[in-house]
């Protein structure tokens, strides 16, 4: 029961920041359900294998490069998802920073709550 909730809480915010930036659009709540368990899938399969790969570059950045997989991820997403658009990656990128910061604040409340 709570990762639907917590698909719901990341959907809301997903809509929420939709409103806030003019370059995310989300037409509605189920186009970003399907977002918010794409981008959950994304993140439990590709992410931690694009990780590895960019190990290197991540080192010299000093981490920074993390935020940039997040946001190509992210600008993935919204590619093959109707109803879900990123104008570009920069939008892309603060929408995947964004992102986290409400899944972090999703999740603890949730953990909170049960």
């Amino acid at each position: 029961m709570t990762i639907i909730t917590r698909i719901l809480f990341n959907s809301l915010g997903l809509i929420l920041i939709s409103k806030l930036i003019d370059g995310i659009t989300v037409d509605g709540l189920y186009p970003a359900i399907i977002a918010s368990v794409v981008l959950v899938l994304f993140n439990v399969i590709i992410r931690p294998i694009l990780l590895i790969l960019t190990l290197p570059i991540t080192i010299l950045t000093l981490g920074l490069f993390a935020f940039v997989v997040n946001g190509a991820l992210f600008l993935f997403a919204a590619s093959f998802i109707e109803g879900f658009e990123v104008a570009n990656f920069w939008y892309a990128l603060l929408g995947s920073i964004l992102m986290s910061i409400v899944s972090t604040v999703g999740n603890r409340w949730i953990s909170k709550e049960s």
